[in-house]
């Protein structure tokens, strides 16, 4: 391909205006200029993505979006609310994409396009997340879950088999008993609802009754059951032990990480994603992270720990879906080029240069992955994103989290005989419009 222009992180801001420009006359005469909005994840590997990505019959363009996901989600809401054209391309949150789509704001994929975003090489857990009323309505571009990240010593002192299932009330009994900690992300934004979402789920129950959830505010709500109390009990436990970290009730995915390998201590359980083993891997010898790489090889993973004894995990699913603005005025360009960001080779250059691994099968078969992760690492989070449970699929999820956050907030809080029925009435009300969030 030819045509093709270098972009790097450090002038994205700062080209901003001359974009908007660029952006603006480029429909109407000469060549197109596709404009895609990121969020702030990978951004020197998806600048080159924009760079091979663009033809001779246009170019691609980057603009970077807020680091907060609600934050994206606003932004892109109201340009497309507004019907704004120059809006090409979009990297969505998961979460996201069944209430854009139930908008219309998505241009679904058809024919050889669908069949080539979403074939059988693309696990079971992203694929869930690109799909509306039978549509492809996005593209999986990378996937993320999460496992336990561990300190072999300390679960070997606990008398912890991590090559089997281990359970929550396992994980926090092994760190209150050794003098460690568990990490989670428990302040009151979207990460708690992640948290609680795969406790329910790993508990045989959901949140919302998913035959029911794409019926909107009709949803059934089924957080009041016997996997909503379990999921509580988790939570008061850990709350109540001395295994919580002294920030639980504000932690959230960075928080924690220190605790990892503190300076005096046997570390800690922690459930996070998959950037973790890359965090480490860069901090070796230095603050924060593993004093050399004897230290490193202490640093342990495995399955996301069960709700329930026996009782199947369902780790997290999360990453970015592509998406293609309805209202673009150069849609099938959209389109080709969100193929050509989402393919293999564009997954597994995302997986290697910035740790965001992939959504599919086959990238992490291949000698790349191999050579920078280790083989079974690799072979959990597939493993995980194909057998993981994704967050309910409605277009009112953003109430759905938001309504949640508010009964379940504080953790230290949480009562298995009260919040999940609290709740349930709280979003029931929230989804028919009787209450205001």
């Amino acid at each position: 391909m030819t045509g093709r222009r270098r972009r790097t992180a450090a002038v994205v801001a700062s080209v901003a205006l001359g974009s908007s420009l660029l952006a603006a006359c480029g429909g109407s005469s000469g060549k197109p200029t596709l404009t895609w909005y990121i969020n702030p994840d990978g951004q020197d590997t998806l600048n080159a993505l924009a760079d091979r990505c663009s033809t001779d019959d246009y170019d691609i363009d980057i603009r970077l979006l807020p680091a907060s996901a609600t934050d994206q989600r606003t932004q892109l809401a109201r340009r497309l609310a507004a019907g704004d054209s120059s809006t090409d391309l979009m990297s969505l949150d998961p979460v996201f994409v069944p209430e854009f789509a139930n908008a219309k704001w998505l241009k679904p994929f058809e024919g050889e396009q669908a069949d080539a975003v979403l074939d059988d090489d693309v696990l079971k857990g992203a694929a869930e997340t690109v799909t509306w009323n039978d549509e492809v309505v996005a593209a999986p571009q990378w996937a993320n879950t999460q496992v336990v990240w561990y300190r072999k010593s300390l679960a070997q002192a606990a008398g912890l088999d991590m090559s089997r299932p281990v359970t929550w009330d396992q994980v926090i009994d092994a760190a209150s008993q050794e003098g460690g900690t568990v990490g989670v992300q428990a302040n009151k934004y979207e990460a708690y609802v992640v948290w609680i979402n795969s406790l329910i789920q790993g508990a045989g129950g959901n949140i919302l009754d998913p035959s029911t959830v794409e019926d909107g505010r009709d949803a059934k709500v089924t957080i009041d059951s016997e996997a909503g109390k379990e999921a509580a009990a988790v939570i008061r436990k850990l709350a109540r032990s001395k295994a919580a970290q002294p920030d639980f009730t504000t932690s959230n995915e960075g928080t924690s990480l220190g605790q990892m390998f503190p300076a005096e201590g046997p570390g800690e359980f922690m459930t996070n994603w998959t950037f973790v083993y890359k965090n480490y891997e860069g901090l070796v010898g230095k603050a924060g992270g593993p004093k050399d790489e004897d230290e490193l090889k202490d640093l342990g993973w495995a399955r996301y720990p069960q709700t329930v004894e026996g009782e199947e995990s369902r780790p997290p699913i999360g990453g970015i879906d592509i998406g293609v603005g309805a209202f673009s005025k150069h849609p099938d360009f959209a389109q080709e080029a969100a193929v050509c960001v989402t393919n293999a080779e564009a997954q597994r250059d995302l997986a290697v240069n910035e740790g965001l691994m992939p959504a599919r099968q086959s990238v992490y078969d291949s000698a790349a992955l191999k050579d920078a992760y280790p083989a079974d690492l690799l072979a959990l989070w597939a493993e995980s994103i194909d057998t993981g449970g994704p967050r309910p699929k409605s277009a009112f999820y953003s109430q759905i989290s938001s309504a949640i956050q508010s009964v379940w907030h504080s953790p230290r809080q949480v009562d298995p005989d009260t919040t999940p029925k609290k709740s349930a009435d709280f979003l029931g009300a929230v989804l028919r419009g009787e209450a205001l969030l």
